[in-house]
């Protein structure tokens, strides 16, 4: 029990290896539900007893999106509700088509039926909150496959885990690099052909990125969602994530309007801005995301163009 404390720790704080992910499949699957979810709470306590970098970073973080809330109650929470996340996506394999659409509570769906029906192509941009593993899988199970773009993680073999496990969901799953093909040709079919995309879009420091006001400072997201609705004709819808006691929810909020790519996603920030005040616990986010939070020498805190 100690190892899998430690385990979960570990994962936590971003210390994630192949090894830890893997004990963490085989054996968390294994496990009664209720004594899987007490392992990985118990590892979010310990991981924020512990504290370190992911936990500080963290922890300013929502000191920035929910400045009146008690911030040790409120770190722990967030800890616990990635903890969530991650026992759940374990779990994943094992939980029932019954299970992962009945819990589901949905606001806005018909934002997404409408967009999906039409055919134009749909692009879902959403932040790192609530578990977007499982909004996936309720997608492909309620017939809205998509495709979306991953990171190349280290080792090798610990990226084609997950590729593997979200294309077992129905995702199509594209490499950031590294691939065939640039993934922005590949969204960009995917889209003329009337398809849906789900793209985490809450974070891009790289000289791509676009400025927005965020919690009263600028933080920089990424172009992607903006750039492709705009070549294609697609819907932009952002999208919010938060779990409940007994399951899960789904905001699709409005479409954005088709404007320019910084004004469609400093209106896409706004709306991530919502769904994390309204539950800022359930918003996993433990990498600095505002320029002034980076190093005063920080070439990325300049304004790139």
């Amino acid at each position: 029990m100690t190892a899998l404390l430690e385990r979960a720790a570990a994962l936590l704080t971003g210390r994630l290896s192949d090894a830890a992910y893997a004990g963490g499949w085989a054996v968390v699957r294994a496990l009664p539900e209720a004594v899987a979810h007490g392992v990985f709470r118990a590892g979010a306590d310990l991981a924020w007893r512990r504290g370190g970098p992911g936990v500080d970073v963290l922890r300013r973080n929502l000191a920035r999106v929910a400045p009146d809330r008690d911030l040790d109650e409120l770190t722990r929470a967030a800890l616990r509700s990635y903890a969530r996340y991650w026992c759940e996506v374990f779990r994943l394999p094992v939980t029932s088509r019954e299970r992962v659409v009945g819990g589901m509570a949905t606001v806005g769906e018909p934002r997404l039926r409408e967009s999906v029906g039409a055919g134009r192509g749909t692009v879902m941009a959403l932040p790192h909150s609530g578990n977007w593993d499982h909004a996936g899988a309720w997608c492909g199970a309620t017939g809205v496959p998509f495709t979306t773009v991953a990171e190349r993680l280290r080792p090798e073999s610990l990226y084609d885990r997950f590729v593997a496990f979200r294309e077992s969901l129905g995702m199509e799953v594209l490499p950031l690099t590294g691939g065939a093909r640039p993934p922005y040709d590949v969204l960009v079919e995917r889209l003329e052909a009337g398809g849906t995309l789900c793209l985490l879009a809450d974070r891009d420091l790289s000289a791509r990125g676009v400025d927005v006001a965020f919690f009263g400072a600028t933080a920089r997201m990424p172009a992607g969602p903006a750039s492709l609705a705009l070549r294609t004709g697609a819907t932009l819808l952002p999208v919010t994530l938060s779990f409940r006691p007994d399951g899960w929810q789904v905001v699709w909020h409005p479409a954005v309007p088709h404007t320019d790519v910084a004004t469609m996603t400093q209106a896409m920030a706004d709306a991530f801005a919502a769904g994390i005040a309204e539950h800022p616990a359930d918003w996993h986010m433990l990498q600095r995301l505002w320029l002034d939070d980076l190093a005063a020498g920080d070439p990325r805190r300049a304004r790139l163009g």
